[in-house]
């Protein structure tokens, strides 16, 4: 019997990346993203192919086995180029640079993403998913090879021309003066430009495709402090209406928890059935403040960050700490055959009753909605969830006997901070100790494996080694992350990491010159342009994320050089967020803040005392989640905190009080949880249910 031939590797294997090791066997010769491309592509005069994507993308694997896997195109890409794939996940900003570029080109961008550059770098032409024949409007990908080869030969000034012109476009700024400091009515102006968009019957934002936006979300939740009040109570009700839809149809895994990316159609009916961990972190917090906000016992708004925690838990969570980043859109080589059902798979799972009233109850019929006469669950009864949880069960035990979609196990750090924040702020919310405890877990996972020795934070987690150094995101993100922590009580020692990340965003990525941030570090790799981190979109825009993480900071260190930044880069941004306040919705949220002011409880009394412990507590409820509490116990400074906030703050007649207090207004101490509601409103905005 002869043995199964051995198939060769490319460089590719040699990579920790999942979405690189897909493409290890391919008949292209592939580089990692790094010098050694960029010097063949120099010495060898050829243009580079830069091909960007990441393991859950679902057309990325369509064009890998159209494409990438076929000799004969993959002849053609080694006779012109020197070809380089890139996981835009481990590598934002090399993603950033040229999706800027296919933006700028063409208005639109996606995954993958095909760039042809010139061999230093300098992109000149790009596109997104190619067919192997005419198809879509769109010429074959052996077509656009052949045409870029020949152009780069024979029409070599134009090539040059081209690029230099793109980095120009992409080099330019928006132009004008805003008429106003950037501040609560950016806020205002946002959630408004926002509701113009709202899909008031089956929720979100526009039509398809649609896309969870916890982002946009969040823009509404905030406005609801700053928003009139009719104009408040429709945004917030738009907010608790698209929770509901997300988690009542198929963008939610109904049987194992957990939101897909997004939905192909505006109905919310049929997902492009990936996983990422931001969306899970995201949606977490998101859902945990509308519940907040509305008064705390809409029960509907609960059970999905229950269900999503549990599935973080059962099938992202690393045995060695820290969560995956994302589960993929296909098994076996067909989309979404992991997550959907026919009437007869149900019925040989529940027995042929129950699977009569699980299948009305969820949409199942004999043609289904999906492919096959399969069909995405969708909760159409809208029953009590607790009313088929045993059903939803068995489901899921069945389920586990397919073959599973494959799971990137690399630990990014922005997404991992993502759901430390989402944990923490639900877990604080919703009194769950165990989310909070998991929320600590990762964020130290993240503090002690994912640093340098000299303290720098890394980006990514794979295969036992931390690598790549971290962008503005991933700072961001920890410092909005340990933050959080520290406001849900796990520790103050989370402060002095916020704190240093805070000096680290403001050393490294700020530019005094451009009064801005930037994606890259001052000391990090070069490439042709420096990118920047400003609009929102899937996750949120780090350059706010990162001055809302600032001005938190620095209120509750005094530090005026963290908070002169952030004023700094919103001053630098100020005509744009004028212009487009909803194209940066977590900067609209920082203006907001920076005009307002941070609030912050002060909670003075022995830490275990169950009358601390409620003040605790109740602060945590009524204030906003960029606001601070602070526990400490009477005598006791924590370090790194102001010291002007402690001051005079001390036990009521023995006894243990809240002082709040935003900017210079506070409030008179309080000595009763119930009373804080009322303290917080006396301050300004932020307050909540009581």
């Amino acid at each position: 019997m002869s043995a199964t031939p051995q198939r060769r590797s490319n460089r590719l294997a040699g990579e920790t990346s999942a979405y690189l090791l897909q493409h290890r066997f391919n008949p292209v010769d592939g580089y990692p993203w790094g010098e050694e491309a960029l010097a063949r592509a120099r010495d060898e005069d050829r243009p580079l192919l830069v091909s960007i994507g990441y393991s859950a993308c679902h057309w990325c694997h369509v064009m890998e086995r159209e494409s990438f896997e076929d000799a004969g195109t993959a002849a053609v890409m080694n006779r012109h180029f020197v070809n380089v794939k890139v996981d835009r996940e481990e590598r934002p900003d090399v993603d950033q640079l040229y999706m800027d570029t296919a933006l700028r080109m063409m208005g639109s961008g996606g995954w993958p993403l095909t760039v042809f550059c010139t061999p230093d770098g300098r992109p000149f032409y790009a596109g997104t998913y190619f067919p192997p024949r005419r198809a879509y409007g769109r010429p074959s990908f052996v077509e656009v090879l052949e045409a870029v080869a020949d152009a780069y030969r024979t029409r070599r000034q134009e090539i040059e021309r081209s690029a230099g012109q793109i980095l120009d476009l992409l080099r330019e700024r928006p132009t004008g003066v805003a008429r106003e400091v950037p501040g609560r009515h950016t806020l205002v102006s946002a959630a408004r430009r926002l509701m113009e968009g709202a899909d008031r019957e089956r929720g979100g934002f526009g039509d398809a495709p649609k896309f969870p936006t916890p982002t946009s979300l969040d823009v509404l939740l905030a406005a609801c402090d700053v928003l009139p009040d009719d104009a408040a109570r429709d945004a917030l009700a738009h907010v608790v209406h698209s929770c509901r839809e997300y988690a009542r149809r198929g963008l939610f895994d109904q049987i194992g928890g957990g939101f897909h990316r997004y939905c192909v159609d505006g109905h919310l009916t049929i997902p492009h059935f990936e996983k990422m961990l931001y969306d899970q972190g995201q949606l977490a917090r998101t859902f945990a403040e509308a519940w907040r906000r509305s008064g705390g016992l809409d029960e509907d708004l609960v059970w999905p960050v229950r269900e999503t925690v549990a599935y973080l838990r059962r099938e992202m969570a690393a045995p060695d700490g820290g969560y995956f980043a994302s589960q993929d859109a296909d098994s076996e080589g067909v989309e979404g055959r992991f997550f959907v059902w026919t009437p007869g798979e149900i019925e040989a799972a529940l027995g042929r009753d129950r699977a009569a009233a699980f299948c009305a109850a969820y949409g199942v019929t004999p043609e289904g909605n999906f492919e096959h006469g399969a069909t995405q669950l969708v909760d159409a009864a809208r029953a009590p969830r607790e009313r088929f949880a045993d059903d939803r069960a068995r489901l899921l035990e069945t389920r586990g006997h397919r073959v599973a979609p494959a799971t990137d196990r690399k630990r990014v750090a922005a997404w991992n901070a993502l759901v430390i924040s989402g944990l923490a702020r639900a877990g604080s919310l919703l009194d769950d100790d165990a989310m909070l405890s998991d929320a600590a877990a990762t964020a130290d996972f993240v503090l002690q494996r994912m640093r340098t020795d000299d303290g720098r934070l890394l980006r990514v987690y794979d295969a036992g080694v931390a690598r790549v150094p971290a962008f503005l995101d991933d700072y961001a993100g920890m410092l909005e992350a340990c933050l959080d922590l520290l406001r849900a009580g796990a520790g103050d020692r989370y402060l002095g990491a916020a704190l240093g990340f805070a000096r680290e965003i403001a050393t490294r990525f700020y530019d005094e010159t451009e009064g801005d941030l930037f994606l890259t570090s001052a000391d990090g790799e070069r490439l042709v342009h420096r990118p920047r981190s400003e609009q929102g979109g899937a996750t949120p825009d780090a350059t706010g994320q990162a001055v809302l993480g600032l001005l938190r900071v620095a209120a509750l260190c005094g530090d005026a050089e963290l908070l002169a930044v952030a004023d700094r880069v919103l001053r630098t941004h100020a005509f744009a967020l004028e212009r487009l306040p909803h194209a940066s919705p977590v900067l609209a949220c920082a203006a907001a803040l920076a005009d307002e002011g941070v609030g912050v409880a002060v909670v003075v009394g022995d830490p275990l005392d169950p009358r601390t412990r409620a003040l605790a507590s109740r602060a945590r409820r009524v204030l906003a989640p960029e606001d601070a509490v602070i526990v400490r116990a009477p005598g006791q400074v924590p370090a790194g905190i102001d010291p002007a906030l402690l001051e005079g703050r001390s036990l009521v007649s023995g006894g243990s009080a809240a002082y709040v207090c935003r900017g210079r207004r506070c409030s008179l101490p309080v000595t009763d949880p119930d009373a804080l509601a009322s303290a917080v409103s006396s301050i300004g905005s932020g307050s909540g249910p009581s």
